[in-house]
């Protein structure tokens, strides 16, 4: 058979497994293996990386299955490369015993950069709330940063959002609790710690934030004084006596010397079960103030129990005491008839 003369040409391989998009768009991003040692921490980085069981985790999975999701970081002016996302992948390939990683350069400007890191890591549970709110300060200055951009848009209404919009959409929450969060970067450290370690609730913090340094510092002495963390009662009124000049050490320590009432679950108070405890209270009302006064009398009575005694042997005493005062109740009821 006589050849044909027509050219036969024939489709790339590659070609064959790309879309349009990838074969006419810019060039795809190369994953590449950079040694640890010239991997850097992201400036003034807010998430902490900590040796934990997690990490541990993690740390097996590298040494059997390697990294499955690359880093990103950025060329370094000096040489080298910033990590933008990939810190704990980092400490996992060092305590794996590897020596190179495996990344993806990206050209980021310090903006760019900050947005990335920020979203990357607030997708990890367990996030501390210093840690959420430094992050949230650090995106919304970004943000702020890069002014009139596009991709800054909503998309449902095509009206620029504010920074505290942006970060609240992109995260989940809500605008003002983004504020609250970013609010909690006024306190000084040792307040803050006590809000990651839950000794200090969030709304209470958020109120002391408006503190002046010196009086936040006065604060943590008063409290270790007291041995009493502030209410949000608390905070909302040592926060009016700084905004009026008045916050002096008399009135801290008499405003956290008060006796906090615990509040009480209504649906609590209107359990059967409990109002068989407590005969003769009709109400809920009744017998929520009964238990204010029961808890009242636990706090003054376990004060002079000898400190040996362990849980059980306290509620004895205490029950002891509530039995020799319901009779004298009676007895009293008795002889009024």
């Amino acid at each position: 058979m006589k050849p044909s003369g027509r050219n036969i040409s024939l489709t790339p391989y590659d070609d064959l497994f790309s879309t349009e998009a990838q074969r006419t768009g810019p060039p795809m991003e190369q994953i590449v293996q950079i040694p640890l040692a010239e991997l850097h921490p992201f400036k003034d980085h807010p998430f902490r990386v900590v040796d934990d069981e997690r990490m541990q985790e993690t740390v097996e999975s590298v040494r059997e299955y390697g990294v499955l999701v690359p880093a990103i970081v950025r060329p370094q002016e000096g040489g080298g490369y910033e990590i933008v996302s990939g810190h704990r992948r980092k400490r996992a390939c060092e305590l794996a015993g590897l020596e190179t990683m495996p990344v993806i350069v990206r050209d980021l400007d310090d903006d760019e950069a900050v947005i990335i890191m920020v979203d990357s890591n607030l997708q990890r549970e367990n996030i501390l709330p210093s840690e959420r709110a430094r992050a949230y300060r650090m995106k919304m200055a970004a943000i702020k940063h890069q002014g009139e951009r596009h991709d800054l848009t909503s998309r449902q209404i095509g009206t620029k959002l504010r920074a505290d919009e942006q970060v609240a959409a992109d995260s989940g929450e809500s605008a003002r609790t983004v504020q609250r969060f970013v609010r909690l970067n006024s306190l000084v450290p040792q307040l803050m710690d006590m809000v990651d370690e839950k000794k200090v609730a969030m709304s209470p913090a958020y109120e002391l934030s408006f503190l002046r340094p010196e009086e936040q510092t006065q604060l943590i002495e008063t409290m270790e004084t007291c041995q009493s963390t502030p209410s949000l009662s608390q905070a909302q009124r040592l926060k009016k006596q700084s905004q009026q000049g008045q916050l002096t050490i008399e009135v801290m320590e008499s405003i956290m010397s008060e006796e906090k009432k615990p509040p009480l679950d209504r649906s609590f108070t209107s359990d059967p079960h409990v109002a068989a405890l407590l005969p003769g209270l009709n109400t809920p009302e009744e017998r929520g103030n009964e238990i204010l006064l029961i808890l009242k009398l636990w706090r003054q009575i376990e004060k002079y129990l000898p400190r040996s005694y362990d849980t059980e042997q306290k509620g004895r005493a205490v029950i002891g005491f509530l039995e020799k005062l319901q009779k004298k109740r009676q007895q009293a009821q008795q002889q009024s008839r």
